[in-house]
């Protein structure tokens, strides 16, 4: 039975959020808040945290710089997975990608049909790696963040996850996570 067994250790992983957005602040920025404490609350790192605008160059800059730091297992995009003119992170980021995720997509549609019905059409939602590190991209809303880290993500990101987790492919965990 898949889940979560409590008899091993938790390995935190170090998360960066990234908000693509024409209007978002950090004061407006409430899906990249919710993954912040969601993450934190989890007992990962937030590695890092950052907001751009809806172009490909400024989004892929962000990601490529977290992607070369040590200090970054996993990156997490919120925004810009629609089908607005400006909606563009798909376009920016899966060119860079070595391996894409394809399941993540299908079992985030089926966590937010639950919620949101057939509007999970409207989302562009993808991952996989650039080097070894794992790419999230998730829709601007809050109820998207909220599907995407607690119906899926949580679980996946947490080393305790049995019958296995993503955590045992992050290079510096892959001895202990195997």
């Amino acid at each position: 039975m898949p889940g979560i067994d409590e008899s091993l250790t938790f390995h935190p992983l170090k998360i960066a959020v990234l908000t693509v957005s024409d209007t978002r602040t950090a004061d407006t920025d409430k899906s990249g808040d919710l993954l912040a404490e969601r993450l934190t609350g989890a007992g990962h790192q937030l590695a890092g945290r950052a907001i751009v605008t809806d172009e490909i160059e400024a989004i892929r800059k962000q990601v490529m710089e977290w992607v070369a730091d040590p200090e970054v297992d996993i990156v997490i995009t919120t925004g810009g997975t629609g089908f607005a003119p400006r909606d563009v992170t798909p376009e920016a980021i899966k060119p860079l990608l070595r391996r894409q995720m394809d399941g993540f997509s299908v079992v985030f549609h089926q966590a937010s049909l639950g919620t949101v019905g057939v509007a999970t059409l409207q989302s562009r939602s993808f991952a996989g790696q650039i080097a070894d590190t794992f790419v999230f991209g998730l829709p601007g809303s809050t109820g998207a963040c909220r599907d995407g880290w607690d119906l899926v993500l949580a679980l996946e990101l947490d080393s305790r996850h049995r019958p296995c987790s993503l955590a045992g492919q992050i290079p510096r965990l892959r001895d202990v996570c195997a």
